[in-house]
């Protein structure tokens, strides 16, 4: 008898975990490396349910100096749970090889405390699942610091070309957006 008691919260834990994953949204399925760390993110079980800023990076672009204003926009809005992910590629043919140089210049150069990731690709077939998902919903990156806005339901709201500063009116305005969404 003890044993069928001890069967049930087995089998309800089975299906909460089952229930989970379906809830993932398809843009959060999967996983990327973290940048310099031996760590993988788990976009599911680290995102899911949170409003998002993803944009693709290149450390020598003329667009890098944005790292600031999105750190800075990081740190006006984490508390009510924004999250930004930040993506390296070298897709446009300015990023470093070396993912030390990357770091250097994402954490030491601009401060950045927001997630970035190894680089990645960003377009075509080969993109990583997360921007092969954006621009289902939305648009290919352009060119570097492409930035998606994305609400709690894993949903494109918005995106916005490089030359849109992460302080601009309009998308501070999606970002509060993102916010005020449901999961």
């Amino acid at each position: 008898m003890l044993m069928r008691w001890l069967a049930v919260p087995a089998l309800l834990m089975a299906f909460t975990g089952l229930s989970q994953a379906s809830e993932c949204p398809e843009l959060l399925q999967g996983s990327l490396p973290k940048l310099r760390a031996k760590e993988t993110i788990d976009l599911c079980q680290r995102f899911a349910g949170k409003p998002l800023v993803v944009v693709n990076t290149a450390s020598f672009c003329g667009f890098a100096p944005q790292f600031k204003s999105l750190e800075a926009l990081n740190q006006r809005f984490k508390a009510q749970g924004l999250e930004v992910i930040g993506v390296p590629s070298n897709d446009f043919k300015q990023e470093s090889r070396d993912a030390e140089q990357t770091a250097k210049v994402c954490y030491v150069d601009y401060g950045v405390t927001f997630t970035m990731t190894e680089p990645q690709k960003v377009r075509g077939d080969d993109a990583a699942h997360l921007f092969q998902v954006l621009a289902a919903q939305s648009d290919e990156p352009k060119w570097n610091f492409y930035k998606y806005v994305v609400d709690r339901k894993g949903k494109v709201i918005a995106n916005f070309s490089s030359l849109t500063e992460p302080d601009d009116p309009k998308f501070i305005e999606a970002v509060e957006k993102a916010l005020a969404s449901q999961p």
